[in-house]
């Protein structure tokens, strides 16, 4: 079986770095020579485009940066599906449940799989992420061994875009978490308590989330804000989360007010801004000093 990979981002990279002690060949492509000549040093081949992996390979994953993109990237001109269909494509990109059951009917003959996944940068490297995937069952159990390869999936059910569902609901719980932890956190700054003991106690206690736990003391604590996740990603899987949402006739205040944070993080701090330096809106909001040291 010879397997591609199409996207060696920050996510990509590490996947198909670690997928690669799974599959006999795998054949890469990206945009970026330098990140197909990096898996090329690993082992891997480099396909010279999209279109060659469709053509090629039996199980194509995708892992691209917006839902747009990986419409092109499947059906587009020069894409995946543009010579030969893959028997399988597997997108682990978070593009949405309409994207996924888009590219289900676009393609009969072929089983798509949505695998979103869950656990940053970190958790891709050490092959831990959570992988929600929707789509046939056969093709899951065909591609099961290696998406262990790459992290811990889990099959939602076999309708297109389970996976993405239940990855937006996911995006949701943990933006919050974010925004959250923020508005207590600036709260109790303000008060007069400190923030590492503040930290220390909700790891103990009830108030302990995925922000308290990880995000708070690796990147907001020593004001880095370098978790590894940019806001404006983070944007624009709020948005997929609110636009589908919406057209389920389900309101998600809660998720509006992280949206909102979230592009004001941006007007604060550029296109470049990691989705931790919420932090710095709420407690500028708060009347703290969002470029105090510590």
């Amino acid at each position: 079986m010879i397997v591609g990979f199409l996207g060696l981002g920050r996510m990509g990279a590490p996947m198909a770095t670690n997928l690669l002690a799974q599959v006999g060949r795998l054949l890469v492509h990206d945009i970026s020579p330098d990140a197909v000549a990096a898996l090329v040093a690993k082992g891997a081949t480099a396909a010279g485009s999209a279109a060659a992996l469709g053509e090629t390979c039996d199980v194509v994953f995708t892992s691209l940066p917006t839902p747009a993109i990986v419409r092109e990237a499947v059906l587009g001109a020069g894409g995946i599906a543009s010579i030969r269909h893959p028997r399988i494509v597997c997108d682990l990109s978070t593009s949405g449940p309409q994207l996924a059951a888009e590219l289900a009917t676009a393609l009969p003959d072929v089983a798509c799989l949505d695998a979103p996944v869950s656990g940053g940068i970190a958790g891709a490297e050490k092959a831990t992420i959570s992988i929600m995937v929707g789509g046939p069952l056969a093709a899951f159990d065909e591609v099961r061994p290696m998406l262990e390869a790459m992290g811990k999936p889990t099959h939602m059910g076999d309708a297109p875009g389970a996976g993405q569902t239940m990855k937006l609901v996911n995006n949701l719980l943990g933006a919050v978490a974010i925004g959250v932890t923020a508005e207590g956190m600036a709260f109790g700054i303000k008060q007069g308590l400190d923030p590492e003991r503040m930290i220390q106690v909700l790891n103990q206690s009830t108030g302990i989330n995925s922000a308290t736990r990880d995000k708070w003391p690796k990147s907001v604590l020593p004001r880095t804000f370098d978790f590894g996740f940019a806001a404006a990603l983070s944007l624009k899987d709020t948005k997929l989360l609110l636009d589908e949402a919406k057209a389920a006739g389900v309101p998600l205040p809660l998720g509006q007010i992280v949206a909102d944070y979230l592009e004001r993080t941006l007007e604060r701090e550029g296109p470049q801004a990691d989705f931790t330096a919420i932090a710095k809106v709420v407690e500028e909001a708060a009347g703290l000093d969002p470029e105090r040291e510590t």
